[in-house]
């Protein structure tokens, strides 16, 4: 009986893990060399609809400085980035492969108006 379960158990793991019901979780290394504080970062799963929320919560990401965000549970590595400095500039990285890349924040990354 003990054996039966197990070998349900590991099947039920690996279909599922097989079907991405279970997410992976990734990081992003961002540096900002706009020369502005960042004060919000936004991070949503790429074809999202609306951003999630600030991952930077109370803090900000200070000119010539690095922040690691951690990214639990996501189905893909795909994530949009989006930043806002201390004057509301924002700065936003479509389609980010955070598996491969991480992003540096210039002020030539500016969004238009």
């Amino acid at each position: 009986m003990v054996r039966m379960f197990w070998v349900l158990l590991i099947g039920f793991l690996s279909a599922a893990s097989a079907s991405g019901v279970l997410g992976a979780d990734y990081y992003v290394d961002i540096t900002n060399k706009t020369g502005y504080t960042i004060m919000y970062v936004y991070v949503s799963p790429d074809k999202s609809s609306s951003w999630e929320e600030d991952v930077l919560g109370d803090e900000v990401l200070a000119t010539g400085k690095k922040k690691r965000i951690n990214l639990y549970g996501y189905k893909s590595p795909i994530f949009d980035i989006k930043v806002v400095d201390t004057d509301g500039d924002s700065y936003t990285f479509w389609d980010v492969d955070v598996s491969r890349e991480d992003v540096t924040v210039t002020l030539t990354d500016m969004d238009s108006e």
